[in-house]
């Protein structure tokens, strides 16, 4: 059976073309349903213009409201009972849907998923996991990009264990690297957040390699990269910026004269290679793991290649257990740190109880 994933027809800039052109391009390469959740008749006006559709396995859900990028996250939650958001989600919980994907507001988005889905047991906030490419061919991951603006120490444990069971599920390495951002590799470097989330960090029965710095994200010898949602979130921006920078610089510096228009005419698969590197469409959107169920969510400014993509893995993050396990291992740590904890309370109070005293003569 093919997976069905819920797709929001109405979150991108630019809504509803490059969902509907995404979805069939999905639907015609990979084994899924598209189910496009918007306003019924606004789709269907938009996906008739795309014969290429017909026949296809892609349907229309009607949702009458749309929580738009200037929405505040919790009111537009809790007012819009019939957004597209909420009626996706609630398609997921009720098991219509193995997955839902949506380009749209992204602490609305995160909000309707807690409420909608519930956290994991164990989870006390869910993290964006953001895929990027490396110097050396492959890829790695860094949460949390943007589902919490503030997040203590603890979290980004729960970060460190979410993200390694991910990448090691998806991308099939056996002991990812996991690395924590800071401003220095010394175990003393960072704030006071950074300081405290190493100690329970290298207390995890992960491949924790320590402090990374800015310039190892893309350099490929770490796996998993744990932020709080500010820094990693900044990160990934200025990371898009750059890759921006370096396409356009590139491509302006290959048409300025005719010996390099020549010598691109040449090298013109090489570079198509370069700039699909490169390209965050390409790496589909960001799954916000620690909620019962599959939720991904995509830039604002998707194009269909980001959707499509977005659709491919979220029907195959959808098909690994990937919840249960991140639910299985954190209470395995929990249940470790409290006899941890009673162990030593019984050690001090050993070391504490009161000696009996021989009687004065």
């Amino acid at each position: 059976m093919p997976s069905v994933i819920a797709l929001d027809a109405m979150g991108s800039d630019r809504h509803p073309k490059p969902e509907i052109e995404g979805a069939i391009q999905a639907a015609r390469h990979y084994d899924v349903r598209v189910l496009l959740i918007g306003p019924e008749a606004a789709v269907r006006a938009e996906l008739a213009k795309h014969p290429a559709a017909t026949g296809l396995q892609i349907d229309v859900v009607h949702a009458s409201e749309v929580i738009g990028m200037e929405d505040k996250a919790v009111q537009a939650v809790r007012t819009k009972r019939d957004s597209t958001m909420r009626v996706g989600l609630r398609m997921v919980r009720e098991k219509q849907a193995a997955a839902f994907i949506t380009a749209g507001n992204t602490g609305a988005a995160m909000a309707t998923a807690k409420m909608v889905l519930g956290a994991i047991p164990g989870v006390d906030r869910p993290a964006l996991a953001a895929i990027f490419p490396t110097a050396i061919g492959t890829v790695a991951s860094m949460l949390d990009v943007g589902a919490n603006v503030d997040s203590k120490a603890h979290n980004l444990e729960q970060f460190a264990v979410m993200g390694e069971i991910y990448f090691r599920t998806m991308f099939g390495t056996k002991r990812p690297k996991v690395g924590l951002l800071s401003i220095g590799e010394e175990e003393t470097k960072g704030n006071e957040l950074t300081r405290e989330a190493f100690q329970l960090l290298k207390q995890l029965p992960l491949n924790f390699v320590g402090n990374v710095e800015g310039r190892d994200l893309y350099s490929g010898e770490i796996d998993v990269i744990v932020a709080d949602g500010f820094v990693g979130n900044v990160a990934l921006k200025i990371s898009e910026g750059v890759a921006n920078l370096v396409r356009s610089t590139l491509k302006e510096s290959l048409k300025a004269t005719i010996t390099r228009q020549v010598g691109y005419l040449l090298s013109r698969s090489a570079f198509a290679d370069f700039k699909n590197r490169l390209d965050h469409t390409e790496y589909g959107g960001a799954p916000l793991l620690g909620v019962k169920g599959v939720c991904f969510i995509t830039h604002g400014s998707s194009n269909a290649n980001a959707i499509k993509n977005a659709i491919r893995v979220a029907a195959e993050f959808a098909q690994h257990p990937i919840n249960q396990e991140i639910e299985r291992q954190l209470a395995a740590i929990r249940l470790a740190a409290e006899a941890k904890a009673a162990r030593q309370a019984e050690v001090r109070g050993k070391g504490t109880a009161s000696v009996p005293t021989m009687p004065l003569k």
